[in-house]
């Protein structure tokens, strides 16, 4: 019987070193050391060498995924957005089982849930439902007002290496990194052509409004910050240096840029280009691959806030090498509809109200991108 070690990467600290403050120089070198160690001793599990034929990553903001159950609710946000009763929750449960049974991703990014509670219910009516095994992957973050969460659930036969979050110090603060208060990493396994690639996954809700555009500039400063510590971290537990270690960073990012025409200054200018001035690390937005009129992700006519973006390297196919490759990617609303859309007016103030035949799941619409072994 082979036993499997998987570590959850609690309130890890990634602070900014100073060149001039040995104390934080050392500080960051241990946390490194720590996940070099951590990757080098954690057994691959022997399920995620099986051949990969696809690889795929749905996100989706379920909007207030939230049950009934109020007496876990400190905030009265929380309370009020709860689903006002059992049945109510069994429905909306059930529903965003089937949405996702109807395209089964390898992984699934999903905001704005309420606990790890909601998302163990939605594994277990996804195996009772569908006959489908996920794992659910939640850290508690720090939104204590909305009591906001973002999950990763991952199909039972991925090997899922680590999760993990980060955490704004006041020192960093105080140089500009804003708080990320919702978001997760994880570590993935992907068997391509007899070896493991590893993909760093980045899943996050930044703050909405376009007046916290800003906010949300530097809360993309602190991410990619983040994923630079991630990132050098697995690819120096890789036996070979040529071994690709690729970058896949979605969410909900609120963010008014368009696909096509976003400012380099921008929230996801920002994240998009990792915060270097290095273009070879930039990230793709996938969403430049959808077609114009197909691109809105949310009941705000035209809006865009639900992206993948990407390393250049899951983008562009070498055709001498058997890699993983972009193979398509799209706004799935037909799995958030449930006939037509719902007008904002029935959806935001009567939501309850409309049958439960004609409601929509969520004000979002879900964005999947497949990948494939070529």
């Amino acid at each position: 019987m082979s036993v499997r070690f998987l570590p959850i990467l609690s309130n890890v600290h990634i602070p900014l070193i100073p060149p001039h403050r040995d104390f934080d120089l050392m500080r960051s070198m241990l946390f490194l050391l720590f996940i070099l160690l951590l990757l080098s001793v954690l057994p691959s599990p022997a399920h995620s060498q099986e051949p990969t034929a696809e690889f795929s990553v749905m996100t989706w903001n379920l909007e207030w995924f939230y049950d009934n159950e109020t007496a876990d609710n400190p905030s009265r946000l929380g309370r009020e957005k709860s689903a006002p009763s059992r049945a109510q929750w069994d429905w909306r449960r059930d529903r965003v089982a089937e949405a996702i049974a109807t395209v089964r991703p390898t992984v699934v990014a999903l905001q704005e849930i309420e606990s790890q509670n909601v998302m163990f219910f939605l594994t277990r009516a996804l195996d009772r439902n569908h006959g489908l095994k996920y794992d659910d992957y939640v850290i508690k973050g720090e939104d204590f007002y909305t009591e906001q969460d973002v999950a990763l659930l991952a199909t039972s036969t991925t090997g899922v290496r680590s999760i993990s979050r980060g955490i704004v110090t006041p020192s960093m603060k105080s140089r500009g990194f804003a708080s990320v208060s919702k978001h997760a990493f994880a570590v993935v396994e992907v068997p391509v052509n007899g070896e493991t690639e590893l993909l760093v996954i980045a899943n996050c809700h930044l703050r909405a409004t376009p007046e916290q555009a800003n906010l949300r500039s530097r809360q993309a400063r602190t991410l990619s910050l983040w994923l630079e510590r991630m990132v050098a971290g697995v690819k120096a537990t890789r036996d070979r240096p040529d071994q690709p270690v690729h970058v896949l960073v979605t969410g909900d990012f609120n963010t008014e840029e368009l696909a096509g025409q976003i400012s380099p200054s921008s929230d996801l200018g920002v994240l998009m280009s990792r915060g270097t001035d290095d273009p070879s690390d930039d990230l793709v937005d996938l969403h430049v691959s959808i077609p114009p009129a197909e691109r809105t992700t949310h009941l705000l006519p035209g809006r865009q806030f639900d992206r993948i973006l990407v390393s250049k390297d899951l983008v562009l196919d070498s055709p001498d090498i058997v890699d993983l490759s972009l193979r398509d990617v799209v706004v799935r609303s037909d799995l958030n509809f449930a006939g037509g859309q719902d007008s904002q007016e029935d959806h935001w103030d009567n939501y309850w109200s409309i049958p439960d035949s004609q409601r929509d799941i969520s004000d979002h619409n879900p964005v999947l991108a497949r990948f494939q072994v070529r």
